[in-house]
């Protein structure tokens, strides 16, 4: 079942214009990594849709707080050079980070995200990216279950932004009955 540009912007409604340009990305990358079905869909596009801020960020908001550099020099996600915790912020639609993921993703995708990482901004390998982690992740076993919480631990480690998630997800269920 693709998602159409209107359902999209009924779901994510600040989206505006980026809700064509990403419909067609956002279908192909569903489509492969098997995202089908309204279950899976609804709670895709919600997660995409909070993590981007309704499709208006593909790469983290980086400054000056220590919040924003808490990515530098953590082995755990590869970040072993000085500037990865930069270089591999947050980017797609899910925030892929760190040296280690971008090199997995890469792999998966045929892309070379270690030199040049900024290929995630891009929609079509913004949406291929959040997809890959979605499916890497299992997911779409957890959305066919109605398990929406244990999907928000596995994407944001907690329940950042959950109140925010559950809006969309119950606009998401709504439009995509």
């Amino acid at each position: 079942m693709p998602i159409t540009a209107q359902q999209l912007l009924q779901i994510l409604p600040n989206a505006g214009k980026q809700a064509g340009v990403f419909v067609p990305v956002l279908n192909t990358a569903m489509q492969r990594y098997q995202i089908v079905g309204n279950k899976r869909v609804a709670a895709f596009i919600t997660q995409i849709g909070h993590e981007s801020g309704q499709l208006v960020y593909v790469r983290e908001i980086w400054g000056p707080t220590t919040a924003q550099k808490k990515y530098e020099g953590r082995a755990d996600l590869g970040n072993t050079v000085v500037g990865d915790g930069f270089k591999y912020r947050g980017r797609g639609l899910i925030q892929v980070t760190g040296r280690a993921n971008y090199a997995a993703c890469g792999e998966a995708l045929g892309l070379d995200l270690v030199n040049h990482p900024e290929l995630l901004e891009q929609p079509q390998y913004a949406c291929m990216s959040a997809a890959w982690f979605w499916a890497t992740k299992g997911l779409n076993t957890l959305a066919d279950a109605g398990d929406f919480e244990r999907i928000t631990r596995r994407i944001n480690g907690g329940l950042n932004g959950q109140a925010d998630r559950l809006v969309l997800w119950e606009k998401a269920r709504a439009v995509l009955v």
